[in-house]
């Protein structure tokens, strides 16, 4: 990787890391990863490039920014040449953002790391926790999605800024016992998605940090 490389600062596991990941993808580009273990608490120690103790952050010539979607953004914007993750009309755009903030904003800040930890010790606790927050962000986010999905892509024909957003959640559902038969939908994009090969790139089980356990 060259010196202009950009550098994604991710952990396996971390949604907001993996949305970052299939953007990159879907829009081919390049880029180097640092790898941060956040149970061994490596965020808190690196406040040059994880200003807020977060992953993802994203260094672009030096450009350093945090944030999922801001990332996202920056990216669709600084690229114009290059897929775009926000297609449509000015409408569509809105709808695409609005709904993904349903995952970004609404739900998945629920059952982050520190969120979890600050609840309780107890890991039953915890899983019925994020096992509810989930089931019920997903019954409304199941029904809109049915209005606006093309049958494959989260929204419309083409892939979104909405589709970086689908399959990490997922997969925290099913990690806490989440029974996405409930959630047909969102179960069928994700099955579809699953079948791409920059989804499967991104896939937080075919990273440089996974644990050999989990490893695809």
């Amino acid at each position: 990787m060259s010196s202009t490389t950009p550098i994604l600062y991710s952990y396996w596991r971390s949604s907001c890391s993996w949305r970052v990941r299939i953007a990159l993808n879907l829009k081919g580009i390049k880029y180097e990863q640092k790898t941060i273990n956040l149970l061994k608490g490596e965020q808190i120690k690196d406040e040059e490039h994880l200003p807020f103790a977060l992953v993802p952050a994203f260094n672009y010539n030096n450009f350093l920014l945090s944030e999922s979607l801001a990332i996202i953004e920056f990216l669709e914007e600084k690229f114009p040449n290059s897929p775009s993750l926000l297609p449509g009309t000015v409408e569509d755009k809105a709808r695409i953002r609005a709904l993904s903030l349903q995952v970004v904003a609404n739900t998945q800040p629920l059952q982050n790391l520190f969120v979890l930890e600050y609840l309780s010790e107890d890991a039953n606790k915890r899983k019925e926790w994020a096992k509810h927050w989930i089931e019920k962000s997903f019954k409304n986010l199941d029904r809109e999605l049915a209005k606006y999905s093309g049958g494959k892509y989260a929204y419309g024909d083409l892939p979104s800024i909405l589709d970086c957003c689908i399959p990490p959640q997922v997969f925290n559902a099913k990690r806490f016992g989440v029974n996405m038969e409930e959630f047909p939908t969102i179960d069928k994009i994700d099955k579809f998605l699953a079948t791409l090969p920059e989804f499967k790139l991104a896939h937080a089980n075919n990273q440089p940090d996974t644990p050999e356990g989990e490893k695809i």
